[in-house]
Order: structure tokens, then C-alpha cells, then sequence
């Protein structure tokens, strides 16, 4: 899935498109969609066709290899959080409303597991202690930032290098060696053993008991991408375990099993988390398979043996965002043949699609419009929302991407989608709203409705007598989020002239529920 210096899926899948003699990516299109803001005033005075006041805007924080954070190895305990609290603070800056930090990247852990040691990134030794709880800590600064936090786990990889013994002493993989296979100079579970399965879902699991998560999230590694002129050796699992059925269906009923106990375990645990996946791109091509899309890429549920299709008419997920990692008027896989198809797929069900966004390949693709071009693409397609990989990439503004974000497409916060399946209610409205002019511009303070639903943040808007309120994303100014139970104050830093302006504020749950709301009138 990942560039940087491990090998990764999209890097492997793109290689192999290469192979079997197919068009590079192309840059831009004559079919592509123009790209601005095209809102339009109703009779009522609303805003129409302006981007939602309620989109997923998350980005990956990659851990593997040391990526994106830590930054590398030996940094102190003070060190390593302050590169986090930067990293959290340009992606506030930036109006996204979540993060996905990869916080088991290799049958390790980014906290104290009583299944797995210490993740070699954090110290740069696997099993050292880093001094600290670093997910207790990110969770505690995304949320003081209200940004979601999801916890990101590769189900499988177990090492980067294929030599079990230079795992931690005591390592899982050490004292149970026949969970493990090498397989293209690295260390894998092997899906078709069952004990190692629980033992991964019992340390995914671990995570989402002891600590606030917001998502479980898995990205496109399962079984490993196929590397020419080897093999996954699992015959003898398959013999004890295949019970009749062909090696890719019983491999594919490993991985289903697995994303299927992983989504029981947290409803029954925590049903308020949401899981989700990222997986390849492509699922199949419609020449193979009829309810395949019109691509001729590699096809994840025959390589990987990963059926994200499944995934969703089974409900076993609440979110899919597919690694959508090509442009537009790409041959084998086009940007805007993909999107329709994932939105097919998911129409009728409660899950959500969101995208996962190639950030890093802007440069790449050499078009400053081209990313543009996929979030209008979007708008059509009931896309929920996008993730981009990753947030080191994005924050590094490629071809002015994210001063794009920052000036149009993000120009307003969003609240996070409601999930249907997850229920849940709001809060009660806000009670107590008043303002006042200050040196630094108009200071808002109310009190959290009491009994019900609580809240975990609010929304605040400025309505400018156009006739609308909450209901443009326009209006959307502040999503802060609650501090205690007593006085909440925002102040707006740049309210707009003195006029008829209506300051509104809404509860929002945790589940982004959001309350009716109360208002006042800006003091002139």
C-alpha cells in the first residue's frame, strides 16, 4: 500500500500493471470535471451545490519504517511528542477531522500489550520501552484538537526481514514458529492458522478495550501481494484446514473469518467504534467477473484474496475507502470509472465509502488540477469523504494541494458523517448562548444541555441573514470541542462587519449526532 522504504502493495500492484504492458498514468483528461465552486443561490436563500458541511477529511500517519512518525528512532519520549502534537496541529490547520495512526505496523505494538513487545520504531530496538504510552497520548491530543482518532493495524505482516530470530526475545512468532511463513524476504502470520488468527484479533483487541479509540482500521495487507517465483508455503494448513474447498476459497474464508470476528468482538465490546478497511483499488475486473468493474488491473480478491465486496453486503465493516491510486484516464484503472463502481457497491447498505487519496503521487502525476479534479468527481458519487496518503506528504503542499484544501475544498471545518448503523441520538441544545465584543472579536459562551445524549463537541455557525443556518456548510465556522461540563467559550476571530449576523450553536455526540440549535444575535 505504502511508499517510503518498505515495499509496498500499490507499489507492487502498479509494477505488475507495467508488466502486463499497460498505459502509464496519464495526466489530466478532456473528459475531466472542471473544478471550482459552482454554488448557486435558491429562492429560500440557501447555498446549492456547495461542498457538505459533513465529509471524513483524514490523513495516514505511517509508523512502519519510521515514515511519518517518529520521525526515526532514538528521539526521546519529549521528542516524539512534540513531532505528534506538530503533526496534529497543521492537520487541525488543515480542517480534517481525523487521523489514522498506524499503531501496530509489524506484530508489535505503539502501547504497553500484554500479546506483542514494544514496536521497534518507537526506540529502535523491538521490546524497548519508550518511556511512555504513546497511544494514550495520541489519543489525548487528537481529541483535545477534536480529531478522531483511528487505530490503524496490519493484521499479518510480522517483519520487514525474514529472520525469526532477530524478533524481540519472546516474540509470538518465536515461541509459536509454525504461525509464521517467509514469503519475499519477510515474516508473515499465516492466515490459515486459527491460533494465530485469535492471537491477532486478541491484540487488535487489547487496543480497542484499554484505550479511546474512535476506528479499528485495517488498510490492503492481506495475504502478501504475489511476487513472481514464489510461494506462500500453506499446504499442510491447507491440507488440516481446506475441508473440500479450492486453496483461493479457503484462503479468502481465512480472511473473511478474520475481518468478520474483528467487527463481532467490537460491536460487543464497544459498538460505538467504527471499523473499516482500505483495500486495493480494484476488487475484479469486469472481464473476469461480471459484477467486476471496467478495469484490467491486478485484482485483489484473486491475489490477495480479499473480498472487500463481501465486506460490505455482509456488514461487517461500517466504512470502506478504497486505494483509489491512479488519476483520471488511467487505462487500467481510471480514477472515474472506480468511483462510480465502489459507490455501486456500497448504495442500498449502511456502510460508508470514503477514498483513499494517492497525496504522495501528485508530483508524480505533475498536474495541480488532477487531485482537484477528484474531490468534484466525488461529489456525485456518495463518496463520504477521503483519506490521504500520507499526512508527511500532504502537509508538504504538493503542487499547492494543500493550500488548495485549505482555500476551497476545506475552507470550512465538516462534521464527520453520522453512521446509520452505529444509532445512537444528540444531545440537547445548548443552553445559556451569549456574545460579546472583545479586543480579539466576538467571544461566544453557553452551557451543555443536561441529561441525555452527552456532548463531545460542538458546532458553531455565523449565519449572515442570507436565510440559511446550519444547514449550509458555509456557515460552519468552529468545531471545538467540549471541555468539561460547565461554561464553553469560542471566540470568532474574525466576525464579519457589523450587520444582521446570527451566531448559532449545536451539541454534537460522539457519533456526530448533532442537537437543534441556539442562537443569538451578534452585539453590534
Amino acid at each position: 500500500m505504502r511508499p517510503g522504504r518498505v515495499r509496498t502493495g500499490v507499489t507492487l500492484a502498479l509494477a505488475l500493471l507495467a508488466g502486463l504492458g499497460l498505459a502509464a498514468p496519464t495526466v489530466g483528461s478532456a473528459a475531466s470535471p472542471a473544478v471550482g465552486d459552482t454554488t448557486t443561490v435558491a429562492a429560500d436563500g440557501c447555498p446549492v451545490g456547495e461542498l457538505p458541511k459533513r465529509q471524513l477529511r483524514g490523513t495516514w500517519i505511517a509508523s512502519v519504517s519510521n515514515i511519518n512518525w517518529p520521525s526515526r528512532t532514538g528521539l526521546t519520549a519529549a521528542a516524539q511528542q512534540a513531532e505528534l502534537r506538530s503533526l496534529l496541529d497543521q492537520a487541525k490547520a488543515l480542517r480534517l477531522n481525523a487521523v489514522f495512526l498506524q499503531i501496530r505496523p509489524a506484530a508489535d505494538a505503539f502501547w504497553p500489550s500484554p500479546y506483542e513487545p514494544w514496536s521497534q520504531y518507537l526506540t529502535g530496538t523491538q521490546g524497548g520501552n519508550p518511556g511512555y504510552d504513546p497511544l494514550a497520548f495520541a489519543v489525548t491530543e487528537a481529541h483535545a484538537r477534536n480529531l478522531e482518532l483511528h487505530g490503524w493495524f496490519n493484521p499479518y505482516r510480522v517483519s520487514t526481514q525474514p529472520d525469526v530470530t532477530k524478533l524481540a526475545a519472546g516474540h509470538p512468532a518465536r515461541t509459536n514458529p509454525t504461525w509464521v511463513e517467509r514469503y519475499d524476504g519477510k515474516l508473515f502470520y499465516n492466515p490459515g492458522v486459527p491460533a494465530a488468527r485469535r492471537h491477532t484479533v486478541d491484540a487488535i483487541m487489547d487496543a480497542v478495550s484499554r484505550y479511546d479509540l474512535d476506528g479499528v482500521h485495517f488498510d490492503d495487507y492481506f495475504y502478501p501481494y504475489p511476487v513472481s517465483g514464489q510461494v506462500f508455503d500453506d499446504a499442510a494448513e491447507y491440507a488440516a484446514h481446506g475441508a473440500g474447498r479450492s486453496l483461493a476459497d479457503w484462503r479468502r474464508a481465512n480472511v473473511d473469518t478474520m475481518v468478520q470476528e474483528v467487527a463481532a468482538r467490537i460491536r460487543q465490546v464497544k459498538p460505538h467504534v467504527r471499523f473499516g478497511i482500505s483495500p486495493f483499488g480494484i476488487w475484479r475486473n469486469a472481464s473476469t467477473d461480471p459484477l467486476g468493474s471496467a478495469t484490467s488491473g491486478l485484482q485483489s480478491y484473486d491475489a490477495i484474496y480479499a473480498d472487500s465486496r463481501r465486506w460490505v453486503k455482509q456488514g461487517w465493516v461500517d466504512y470502506l475507502a478504497p486505494q483509489l491510486y491512479w488519476p483520471i484516464g488511467f487505462t487500467a484503472a481510471p480514477y472515474e470509472v472506480l468511483v462510480p463502481w465502489w459507490s455501486d457497491v456500497v448504495a442500498g447498505t449502511d456502510v460508508q465509502l470514503y477514498v483513499g487519496q494517492a497525496t504522495y503521487r501528485i508530483p508524480t502525476w505533475g498536474d495541480p488540477e488532477e487531485m482537484p479534479r477528484h474531490l468534484v468527481l466525488n461529489r456525485d458519487h456518495r463518496v463520504s469523504g477521503d483519506i490521504h496518503y500520507s499526512v508527511k506528504e500532504l502537509l508538504a503542499n504538493p503542487l499547492g494541494f494543500a493550500d488548495r484544501l485549505r482555500t476551497d475544498f476545506y475552507r470550512n471545518p465538516a462534521l464527520v458523517p453520522v453512521n446509520a448503523r452505529l444509532g445512537g441520538t444528540a444531545p440537547y441544545a445548548p443552553t445559556g448562548l451569549t456574545a460579546r465584543r472583545t479586543a480579539t472579536g466576538i467571544e461566544l459562551s453557553w452551557t451543555a444541555g443536561t441529561g441525555g445524549t452527552a456532548a463531545t463537541y460542538f458546532a458553531v455557525y455565523r449565519a449572515d441573514g442570507a436565510g440559511c443556518g446550519i444547514e449550509a456548510g458555509r456557515n460552519l465556522i468552529a468545531v471545538p470541542r467540549a471541555v468539561g461540563t460547565g461554561t464553553q467559550r469560542f471566540t470568532d476571530p474574525a466576525p464579519p462587519p457589523v450587520g444582521e449576523v446570527t451566531y448559532l450553536v449545536t451539541a454534537v455526540s460522539r457519533l456526530h449526532h448533532e442537537s437543534t440549535p441556539t442562537g443569538v444575535n451578534a452585539p453590534h
